[in-house]
């Protein structure tokens, strides 16, 4: 029996099959259905900043998030890095090489401790074919994925600084309480592309406007209208 708890916390059994039902892509199905994704499912542990797959490596597993942040990135040979996507409980990762069965197209990392689901490629496929709304639905999801990075590279081609810096906070914030997120300037660097020298530096010019407040190691939007004006600028 595996257990979804954290530290100090009672150990609770785990219901695979609820997990799986928070994402859309296994939501709509009957009982029966996800119960039987859910028995093919594994459990897996991850502790903060461990790595969970690196670019390259054998895509074999699609992965469901129980409790935890996971950072996607994409590195070059000459080291830089960009962020590709972060998810969180009840989001899907790492279907696509799930689908082509080909290496890796990124790093997955763990922000925080995790606990993770995995289905693995020689038992998710024939789940395709006995169920095509999945299928469908994987497509609309990849589809929306493929959009977003449309989006990143149009603000890395066209936007400026302060332009793609702003919609990226705008983003990162949108939902939280008090549009407030746990965020480091390298996270922060990563996400817009630019150093963490000319980040800080935009940065405290809007502390000292009134438009951001900094924390340690989190960033509140005190006035998005100005920064929805500095994105669409």
């Amino acid at each position: 029996m595996t257990f979804q708890n954290g530290p100090g916390t009672p150990q609770i059994p785990l219901n695979k099959a609820a997990v799986l039902r928070r994402h859309e892509l296994f939501r709509d199905l009957d009982q029966e259905a996800c119960d039987q994704i859910a028995a093919y499912a594994k459990t897996r542990e991850y502790a903060e900043y461990a790595t969970i797959f690196s670019k390259g490596d054998p895509g074999f597993c699609l992965f469901a998030v129980v409790r935890g942040k996971i950072l996607v990135t994409t590195s070059s040979s000459e080291g830089k890095s960009a962020v590709l996507n972060q998810f969180g409980p009840g989001d899907v990762f790492g279907e696509i090489a799930l689908l082509d069965g080909r290496p890796r197209t990124g790093d997955a990392t763990a922000l925080t401790d995790c606990l993770l689901l995995s289905l693995e490629r020689r038992d998710f496929l024939p789940i395709l074919k006995r169920n095509p709304e999945i299928a469908i639905r994987l497509l609309e999801i990849l589809s929306s994925r493929l959009r977003r990075t449309t989006e990143q590279v149009e603000e890395l081609m066209f936007m400026n600084l302060r332009g793609r810096l702003a919609k990226t906070l705008l983003r990162l914030t949108e939902g939280a309480s008090n549009r407030s997120a746990e965020l480091s300037q390298s996270e922060v660097s990563q996400r817009v592309g630019m150093s963490r020298e000319m980040i800080n530096r935009q940065l405290q010019v809007w502390v000292r406007e009134g438009v951001i407040e900094l924390a340690r190691r989190r960033l509140t939007v005190l006035r998005p209208d100005v920064l929805t004006d500095i994105s669409s600028g």
